[in-house]
């Protein structure tokens, strides 16, 4: 297959099967803002801080159920994400592959947890000095009554999206995070996702979370959003 380049790194396309149908063509173009580490089995995305608040729902606060998603207006969860990016999210599942990851399956609702290769996901920020800081993302969510952050036994696994038909009418189907944006997802509240955790429907009825805002620059902020494979 003809190699494909993602930031600075080279991957090698993937056909549409491996994704479960996806139509992502083998000779897509580069992709600016993501980058891989086939020794460390890491993607690396451009992102910034997401705002908290937004303009159009009046500044009300939503509880964060994703990582990472579009911004608004294209991301359907740009109200409740922790950040933001612009990339497809079909491209970082390719860049996900091309480290040796193979996806399992995204859940949609009930008791049951996804499944798939077990995730390290990080916040990348580059101080005034140059240094890197890099945070582990259970330490940017918190229970915002109790300020304990997301339980250490939490699981993020690289599922892949489920295919989707954005018209009735017509029999195409596509990858489902590239309509919703959304890339890594809390709780199964849409399967239209790359990622998600192994919490489950059950857990969100009593699990609030919140952005630790002290552990984050200010929104706006470029950062680098790292997802590595965790074994």
């Amino acid at each position: 297959m003809r190699p494909i380049l993602f930031g600075l790194f080279a991957i090698v396309a993937v056909s549409s099967s491996s994704m479960g149908g996806a139509a992502i063509a083998a000779d897509a173009p580069a992709t600016a803002g993501i980058a891989i580490d086939k020794d460390k089995k890491a993607v690396s995305i451009d992102a910034k801080i997401a705002p908290r608040r937004l303009e159009h729902l009046k500044g009300e606060l939503y509880p964060i159920e994703v990582v990472a998603c579009w911004p608004h207006p294209k991301g359907k969860k740009a109200h409740e994400t922790v950040v933001t990016f612009d990339v497809n999210p079909s491209d970082v599942h390719k860049a996900l592959e091309a480290v040796g990851l193979k996806p399992g399956k995204p859940v949609r609702g009930g008791d049951v947890p996804c499944t798939g290769p077990k995730l390290n996901i990080f916040i990348e920020v580059t101080n005034a000095d140059k240094t890197v800081k890099r945070i582990p993302i259970d330490r940017v969510l918190v229970d915002p009554k109790t300020k304990k952050p997301l339980p250490k036994s939490v699981e993020f696994r690289f599922t892949g999206s489920i295919m989707s038909q954005p018209d009735p009418e017509k029999e195409l189907k596509v990858y489902g995070a590239d309509l919703s944006g959304t890339l890594i997802a809390i709780y199964p509240v849409t399967d239209e996702t790359v990622c998600q955790t192994s919490l489950t429907m059950k857990e969100e009825k009593f699990l609030k979370l919140e952005v630790l805002s002290e552990a984050l620059p200010k929104e706006g902020t470029p950062v680098k959003l790292v997802l590595q494979a965790a074994n």
